[in-house]
């Protein structure tokens, strides 16, 4: 087991690491109590069975939601814009269909992957 520090974001964090030896891994031992420094992970967004999910094609910012729940969109049609790297991007929807939750709100920061909303 080699202790160390391992620094994320400007935020230091101590963690152990065990050598693998080839042998099939332990168990984990249960964790310390969580450093309050520690970030937590993201509410994932409610999204309805059979609804279609549209998702961040990159991270940015959110500038504007056009949509709200509820409203009837076709294929095409802009559901939000999304900044990165300085330029505005319109998000749209990819089949026709009935917005069924918007997850997403106006100065949101989003990722790569996470949900803006969804289509029924």
């Amino acid at each position: 087991m080699k202790n160390l520090t391992v620094t994320v974001n400007g935020v230091a964090y101590q963690v152990t690491v065990e050598e693998n030896t080839g042998a099939a891994p332990a168990a984990p031992a249960p964790a310390a109590a969580a450093s309050a420094a520690a970030p937590a992970a993201p509410a994932t967004p409610a999204v309805p069975a059979g609804a279609v999910t549209v998702t961040a094609p990159m991270p940015g910012n959110i500038l504007d939601v056009k949509v709200k729940v509820g409203d009837k969109v076709k294929a095409g049609d802009t559901l939000l814009i999304l900044e990165a790297m300085k330029m505005e991007n319109e998000i749209s929807a990819p089949q026709d269909g009935t917005v069924a939750s918007v997850s997403a709100k106006k100065g949101d920061t989003v990722n790569s992957g996470d949900v803006l909303c969804s289509l029924n």
